[in-house]
């Protein structure tokens, strides 16, 4: 895998062995020892133009464990905030010695001209560009439902008739976007749950459902339902009466968690706006995914670094074979 920039052109085996290899990633945060030798010398550069906790923390994380060195760019106070440009950043980040470079931009596609460009030669992750797409987020959910539907014999295993359904503000979510390809890829059957005003203006070539409204949509019984953040900084009109409006509307409460299926999880991408899209009651009941997504999220963008930077050239079994020796190595040397 040379860049990982969107899940709309992520073949189906691709994406299986990022989960397969993710499922190997989580045995190894079991462990006593988490930290894997696997990309001891190589260089990860987390490219940051948008303001992000989770993401930048997950894949910050992600790469330690690995044994990468991690450097941390924010535009705010660089020289981007001084006027450098896209190409100038990245011909700075070559000249450093990035392996891979981790980037998040406010433009959709920027990923895409990074990784084509020839400005920079090291491996490209899209860690969400504008409305676009959020890969490795789509991923990590769809590790999520795989791991909650099949437990921990999952490996191998596709969304094939599993029903999905994605709650409110689709117009401004690259997570809406990268979820619905990929869980189309895999075989579930995907809904969309939004005001009229917050679906896209053309999705007729989506492979989706568009209903409007939420008592419908969890009528038919989703396996999962995802509630988005409304993306109120994204907003310059109003796409919706009032936040209380909307909350009563199209937000998940106590009645309708407990008109979910007995087997149904309420998953949510965060940050969470409490009391507007997703009530406390549902943000904390037994049924949330939540910390399972963020914990997964690790899991998940450690195979997407090491398929990049280490993939091509050794099988995971026998990567982690290799780390299980070293590890026992270095647990000799410091007794």
């Amino acid at each position: 895998m040379r860049h990982l920039l969107d899940t709309q052109t992520l073949a189906r085996e691709d994406a299986l062995r990022i989960l397969d290899v993710a499922e190997d990633m989580a045995d190894t945060q079991r462990r006593e020892v988490k930290k894997l030798p696997t990309l001891r010398g190589k260089t990860v550069v987390n490219l940051f133009f948008e303001d992000s906790t989770r993401t930048r923390i997950s894949f910050e994380a992600a790469a330690k464990r690995l044994s990468a060195d991690v450097i941390n760019f924010s535009a705010k106070g660089s020289s981007v905030s001084k006027g450098e440009s896209l190409q100038d950043t990245a011909q700075t980040l070559q000249a450093m010695g990035a392996d891979a470079v981790v980037i998040r931009h406010g433009a959709s596609g920027a990923p895409r001209t990074l990784a084509t460009s020839g400005w920079i030669s090291a491996g490209v992750v899209n860690a969400g560009d504008g409305t676009h797409e959020h890969p490795t987020q789509a991923l990590l959910d769809a590790f999520t439902i795989r791991k909650r539907r099949f437990g921990d014999d999952s490996r191998g295993q596709d969304l094939d008739g599993v029903k999905v359904t994605i709650v409110g503000d689709v117009l401004h979510s690259r997570v809406a976007r990268s979820n619905v390809w990929l869980l189309n890829t895999l075989g579930a059957r995907v809904t969309l749950v939004a005001p009229p005003t917050l679906v896209p203006q053309d999705v007729s070539n989506w492979p989706v459902e568009v209903l409007y409204d939420l008592d419908d949509a969890i009528s038919a019984g989703p396996d999962a339902l995802m509630m988005l953040r409304i993306q109120l900084e994204r907003m310059n009109a109003a796409y919706f009466p009032t936040e209380r409006e909307y909350s009563r509307r199209w937000g998940l409460d106590a009645r309708r968690l407990q008109e979910l299926g007995a087997d149904s999880i309420v998953m949510h991408p965060g940050p969470m706006n409490r009391g507007l899209e997703i009530s406390a009651e549902a943000a904390d009941s037994p049924r949330s995914t939540v910390l399972e997504q963020v914990a997964n999220g690790v899991s998940v963008r450690m195979a997407a670094l090491y398929l990049l930077l280490a993939g091509a050239e050794r099988s995971t079994a026998d990567t982690l074979s290799a780390n299980d020796a070293a590890d026992g190595t270095e647990k000799e040397n410091t007794r």
